[in-house]
């Protein structure tokens, strides 16, 4: 499973598994990062795990740019791949170019509105204190996450994903490995808190970036061009036409989440850890979903750069189905385990309460959510960005946001529950909408097996 892979041949499920397989482990790690900070810190202290529950929704809507610009890439990149038009190489470099010169200037204008972003969404004054000291160094991390993100994204368009779930891994055990230290401190290290996990962040995204750099020179795809400037400006428009509607379309749900986060925060401070502790599980048993999404890109890509569109719209329909499959499973399990899951993340009872009782209402409809990030890395990968964004913008605006903020106002913390599990099943509805409207879904009466073939 290392290695250039041709996608446009064989089994189809064999096709999404030799991309999304290796994924699955890297997004783990990558995730497990979060889950580490999450129970590290809220070991520390409560103020430390509701700073937490902050930052997340809002640095995962800064990464967005990240995720947008690598889809950006990938589908450049695979559907080059797929045509066999030999500028594979020379769509990656550009890429990277783009991405680091965008990550700088997102950089320090994120930087510059950390007070307003954090006392906006109602962070008091100690809070504030420990969210400042890891921002500080999240924002310098962040040029490093861009940077391995879009190399990663430039092997699985080439069918290789061993190579980016080997990055991530590395950048979760360097995390995971500092945060303890630098979080109580150890020998001469002083203990540091938040701010020691932002540096642990740092260290791990500088690690990652520069094993992600050495892996690419000695790619025959990927590597250095002969005329690096040549249809730069193609490029770009080619890259961002999907990267910047992707980029959107992706922080469209984190900034969502931190609109829901600051509702949260008109119940209180313990509110916002337990809600932000589920969040983290939540995006914890994802993985298999975002792997899905992962490795749906490079199918699709190649497939409909090769005019294969029968394996790519059968690529889509198998990942669905297997969306609903796992997202059922897990949904039974949380219910299940949410107690346990609870307990081992924080220690205060009243936090508790709160991550157990979303594990357990929100987690039947994930299912929905799976198959919204798979659609849409579907439609991106397929050069329909602003499909993708719609869904996700549908979504969070006219569901998620207003009805948990109605909801709130109701009942409380059980209607901003109930408005999650809208959303999901709105995004669902969408996404297999827009697929449809989209050739990546076989049109009504078309018999089913004729693209999904298994053999």
């Amino acid at each position: 499973m290392s290695g250039s892979q041709n996608l446009t041949q064989g089994p189809l499920w064999r096709a999404i598994a030799v991309v999304s397989a290796p994924m699955s482990i890297g997004i783990l790690a990558v995730l497990s990062i979060g889950l580490a900070d999450a129970v590290f810190l809220g070991r520390y202290s409560s103020t430390a795990l509701s700073a937490v529950g902050f930052i997340y929704p809002v640095t995962t809507a800064i990464t967005s740019l990240a995720i947008g610009l690598s889809a950006g890439a990938n589908a450049a990149i695979s559907q080059s791949i797929g045509a066999e038009d030999g500028s594979s190489n020379r769509l990656a470099v550009h890429a990277i170019g783009i991405s680091l010169a965008l990550s700088v200037a997102v950089a320090m204008l994120v930087w510059l509105a950390t007070p307003l972003i954090f006392r906006t969404l109602g962070a008091g004054d100690a809070v504030f204190a420990d969210i400042s000291g890891y921002m500080f160094w999240w924002v310098i991390s962040f040029p490093f996450l861009v940077l391995m993100m879009v190399i990663n994204a430039a092997f699985r368009a080439d069918g290789d994903s061993v190579v980016p779930a080997g990055m991530m891994v590395l950048a979760a055990v360097v995390n995971i490995a500092l945060d303890p230290i630098l979080i109580f401190g150890w020998g001469m290290i002083p203990e540091l808190g938040t701010q020691g996990a932002g540096l642990a962040t740092l260290a791990a995204r500088i690690a990652a970036a520069v094993g992600a750099v050495a892996f690419m020179i000695w790619s025959p795809r990927l590597c250095w061009p002969k005329e690096p400037l040549k249809n730069l400006v193609r490029s770009a428009r080619r890259i961002l036409s999907v990267g910047l509607p992707a980029a959107f379309s992706n922080a469209i749900n984190p900034a969502g989440m931190a609109i829901v986060t600051g509702t949260v925060a008109w119940i209180g401070e313990t509110a916002v850890a337990g809600f932000g502790a589920a969040t983290r599980v939540q995006s914890f048993v994802l993985v298999p979903m975002l792997a899905l999404s992962a490795g749906i890109g490079p199918v699709v890509g190649q497939n409909w750069g090769a005019k294969e569109k029968g394996r790519a719209c059968g690529s889509v329909v198998l990942s669905f189905n297997a969306c609903v499959a796992y997202g059922l499973t897990i949904g039974v399990l949380l219910i299940l385990t949410a107690p346990w899951i609870a307990a081992l993340i924080t220690p205060d009872e009243n936090a508790q309460s709160y991550t157990i009782s979303y594990l357990r209402i929100v987690g039947l409809s994930l299912f929905g959510y799976g198959i919204m990030v798979v659609g849409n890395a579907a439609l991106n990968a397929r050069d329909k960005a602003l499909w993708s964004m719609g869904v996700g913008l549908i979504r969070i605006a006219a569901v998620y946001a207003p009805f948990a903020a109605l909801g709130a106002w109701a009942v409380g913390y059980t209607g901003i529950m109930l408005a999650a599990v809208a959303a999901n099943l709105a995004g669902a509805a969408l996404a297999i909408f827009a697929c449809y409207k989209n050739d990546l879904m076989p049109k009504v009466g078309a018999p089913i097996g004729k693209f999904i073939r298994l053999s």
